[in-house]
């Protein structure tokens, strides 16, 4: 195992909330009617489009050429963005800032769309304490791509052998392997201090 020199988070499900669901449960009342919303319109496949760059003028023209009839509906996905982000992990948090506070290099990497996440910076003032973040909407890179992380190693000059990467996909945290770098899958924050405590990391 190598010594760990930096190391990397991600945002989504890691560090603050992340669910679709919040942001309809009003607008669309019945579950099952709900479910086939997000799960056939507003996909999370559609929606990466805008991590990787894709303007939200354009993702919902898109959608709503194929689904006249929920155009609101469509258009609340971004208008309600707030709603599906409710809260921060304070434990995963905690871990993060005890890291920077013993002097740890921390950075981030995430797929998310340009102005979602300004609008997270806004809300979640941890998010300005790591030494920097790659955002996948500003550089036309999503993971598990390898080359956003190889991207995120030269801006931040991180050596791959001795990082660590923590995402809660289980492909992301493959292709940070298949960059060459650390991984550890992300599941809960007890979970996480004994991965780090496997690499001699104390928080």
């Amino acid at each position: 195992m190598r010594e760990i020199r930096h190391i990397v988070f991600d945002i989504g499900k890691v560090l603050i909330h992340y669910d679709p669901d919040l942001a309809y449960r009003d607008l669309i009342p019945d579950a099952d009617d709900r479910r086939w919303f997000l799960e056939t319109v507003t996909t999370g496949d559609w929606n990466i489009e805008q991590d990787r760059g894709r303007s939200w003028p354009d993702a919902e023209a898109l959608l709503v050429a194929d689904f006249p009839d929920h155009e609101p509906h469509i258009r609340a996905f971004r208008q309600n963005w707030h709603k599906m982000v409710p809260h921060a992990y304070d434990d995963s948090v905690a871990i993060l800032e005890a890291l920077i506070d013993d002097g740890h290099d921390v950075t981030m990497l995430t797929n998310f769309a340009t102005d979602t996440f300004a609008e997270a910076k806004e809300r979640f003032a941890f998010l300005s304490k790591p030494r920097g973040v790659t955002v996948s909407g500003a550089c036309g890179l999503i993971k598990p791509d390898t080359a956003i992380y190889h991207l995120h190693a030269r801006t931040f000059g991180l050596n791959p052998t001795h990082t660590l990467f923590i995402d809660d996909s289980a492909k992301n945290v493959e292709g940070a392997k298949a960059a060459g770098w650390q991984a550890v899958q992300f599941t809960d924050a007890a979970t996480l201090e004994r991965h780090l405590a496997g690499y001699g990391i104390a928080t």
